[in-house]
């Protein structure tokens, strides 16, 4: 849970820029990647990580202006990745000029009841970390670089 409005800040801008690398490894080609027929494409993710934090903003009390058809997933990697910057720089935005870390504090209601907006804000990025995971592993399957988020991956350190 963040306790001030810094520490999501600081946390947010490097977890999107780990999440952006990750999108820039998908092409157009492999949008449809996923495990096993009917499971999660890398497309469908990514597009996932691009909406999503709507939701999650939407919760702790603040609006995005960006309004993304999270049912409309693009056909371009490009146009995800693009999705993604524009929204993960609005949410540091609004965070940013929102709250104050007594707001940050303050306990709303969520899909799991009452907690304070740092621990929905907590939610949002661990959300991202693991789907941001799940993409790794289908990048690996497509024959696609994976590229270090959490530490250099093994072609990396080869």
């Amino acid at each position: 849970m963040y306790r001030q409005v810094n520490d999501f800040l600081a946390d947010w801008s490097a977890q999107a820029e780990g999440t952006i690398r990750v999108l820039e490894a998908i092409t157009d080609e492999k949008l449809n990647q996923a495990i096993v027929e009917g499971h999660s494409t890398l497309g469908w993710l990514g597009w996932h990580l691009a909406t999503t934090p709507t939701f999650f903003l939407g919760l702790v009390g603040l609006k995005l202006s960006i309004e993304l058809n999270r049912n409309e997933v693009p056909q371009s990697a490009k146009e995800i990745v693009e999705g993604y910057k524009s929204v993960a720089e609005e949410v540091k935005a609004a965070v940013e000029k929102a709250f104050t870390d007594e707001m940050i504090n303050e306990t709303v209601e969520s899909f799991r009841g009452p907690v304070p907006r740092g621990a929905l804000l907590r939610t949002l990025i661990d959300h991202q970390t693991h789907h941001r995971g799940q993409m790794t592993v289908l990048l690996r399957q497509a024959g696609l670089v994976v590229p270090g988020v959490m530490g250099p991956t093994k072609e990396q350190q080869a």
